[in-house]
């Protein structure tokens, strides 16, 4: 037994054409076939019989009444999908601004890039950073813990627990100047703490 094939033929009619008499003047057979009413309709249909949508087809011109200009023009922005393109390294005064996080990078190829980029622009500032000093109110509490400007966090933290241990009364019994110096240690982590939860703050 054969199986009829569900396919439809070429020339099948549309099966969304609406239940309506061919466009053609005159014509009283079934519309089964769309044809677009013009360049600048290409979304709106007439509907004809097979006949009739094969006249129309074989006199259809899209570029019928445009100059060798207009349509040399057409068909660049056409390989661009009508989209509006500029010569590449240039830019336009109304062009927005390329911003790369606007990307989507589910592999992250760029991700290298990026990250090249923020260590660069760490170690720009921190050479800068270098070059100024620290900020006056800091310079005292970096002094007492024995740091060098720039300083991160981390490096703070990491000192004052050394200094500490070392310093802490419950080590030095009796030892005044190690009270003193536990005191002093506690204050100037006190003030760099301060300064770069600030700063995290400021950043964010």
């Amino acid at each position: 037994m054969q199986r009829k094939s569900t396919r439809h033929r070429a020339f099948d009619p549309d099966p969304e054409a609406p239940d309506q008499t061919c466009d053609h003047p005159g014509c009283t057979e079934r519309a089964g076939y769309r044809a677009p009413r013009g360049r600048d309709a290409l979304r709106s249909y007439f509907w004809f019989c097979l006949d009739h949508v094969r006249e129309y087809n074989s006199r259809w011109d899209f570029y019928r009444g445009m100059t060798p200009g207009q349509i040399e023009a057409h068909l660049r922005a056409d390989t661009s999908w009508q989209r509006p393109s500029w010569k590449l390294g240039t830019g336009t005064a109304n062009k927005a601004e390329f911003n790369e996080e606007d990307i989507l990078d589910p592999l992250d190829i760029l991700g290298a890039s990026r990250r090249n980029r923020a260590e660069r622009a760490k170690e720009s500032a921190r050479q800068r950073a270098t070059a100024s000093g620290p900020p006056e109110p800091l310079r005292q509490p970096l002094a007492t813990l024995d740091l060098s400007w720039p300083v991160s966090l981390d490096d703070v933290k990491t000192r004052y627990r050394a200094l500490a241990r070392r310093h802490h009364p419950d080590a030095n019994i009796g030892d005044q100047k190690a009270e003193e110096r536990f005191k002093a240690i506690g204050a100037a982590y006190s003030v760099l703490k301060t300064h770069f939860s600030r700063e995290s703050e400021f950043v964010s």
